[in-house]
């Protein structure tokens, strides 16, 4: 008598699928990882030396380096004092790279960048508004200095100068939303907006191409967000900001660019 419980499994058919079993020094640069997350090795500690490593962890030399290659790029590790490892403290210089690079690759556009500015931007000014510290007003006012200087200066006639000029506005430009994120001291913060602030310094080139009055429009709405912040009106901070964001969807209507196309790292 059978089991009716108890079958064969039919001829032909897998039963158990092929394993895929990661590289050795993939897994041991997510471990390396774990344990700087978890705390256990705090920004700034150094690692045991890469002959100690191998031995802890059962790998050869070059299977070491590549998973210590794999923590560096993701800026866990750094080297210092000749060819030591240290822990180190991710900024945004290694995120923003990779974010970027997955938002061209997921071909998002420029109104989508758009619609997250006009979020985080007021966000950032209405937080600054109630964080900022005299330090922060100091590089504030030193860019919007800078950035004056530069405007109202006359169009050069060597073509490489007034294309150096026209960049370093543009740049002053950035680094303001940068330095207003970073006085409202929230490092979440922070790190959304940068992706989706440096993908839009090609767009600003060619925008200013074709809108003069950019620049002086710029400067207005930055010297009434930094006159909000030196305030600590949050409110007026956060509207200054928002009507800013939005006048410059408006330039890019009135420079004829379409806001529907993909973004990429550079045009």
């Amino acid at each position: 008598m059978t089991d009716p419980v108890s079958k064969e499994a039919p001829a032909g058919d897998q039963v158990f699928r092929r394993m895929r079993i990661a590289p050795a020094y993939k897994a041991v640069s997510a471990e390396i990882e774990r344990i700087i997350l978890s705390g256990a090795l705090e920004p700034g500690a150094p690692l045991p030396t890469e002959q100690e490593l191998a031995q802890q962890f059962g790998v050869n030399r070059s299977t070491l380096r590549e998973a210590i290659r794999q923590v560096e790029q993701e800026g866990l590790v750094e080297r210092r004092e000749g060819r030591r490892l240290f822990v180190a403290l991710p900024g945004l210089t290694d995120f923003a790279p990779r974010a970027m690079r997955a938002l061209v690759l997921q071909q998002a556009t420029f109104h989508e960048l758009w619609q997250v500015a006009v979020v985080l931007e007021p966000l950032a000014a209405q937080l600054a508004a109630s964080a900022a510290r005299d330090d922060d007003l100091q590089a504030l006012a030193a860019n919007l200095a800078r950035m004056d200087a530069l405007a109202q200066q006359a169009a050069a006639d060597n073509a490489g100068a007034e294309a150096q000029r026209q960049a370093a506005l543009i740049e002053l430009d950035v680094q303001f939303h940068a330095l207003v994120a970073r006085a409202g001291r929230n490092r979440a913060l922070m790190l959304a907006r940068e992706p989706v602030s440096l993908l839009y310094n090609a767009t600003l080139s060619r925008m200013q191409e074709q809108l003069p009055q950019m620049h002086a429009r710029n400067l207005a709405a930055h010297r009434h967000i930094l006159d909000a912040l030196r305030r600590h009106d949050a409110e007026r901070a956060e509207h200054w900001m928002r009507k800013h964001i939005v006048d410059f969807q408006r330039g890019f209507v009135l420079a004829q660019l379409d806001m529907h196309v993909p973004v990429s790292m550079a045009e």
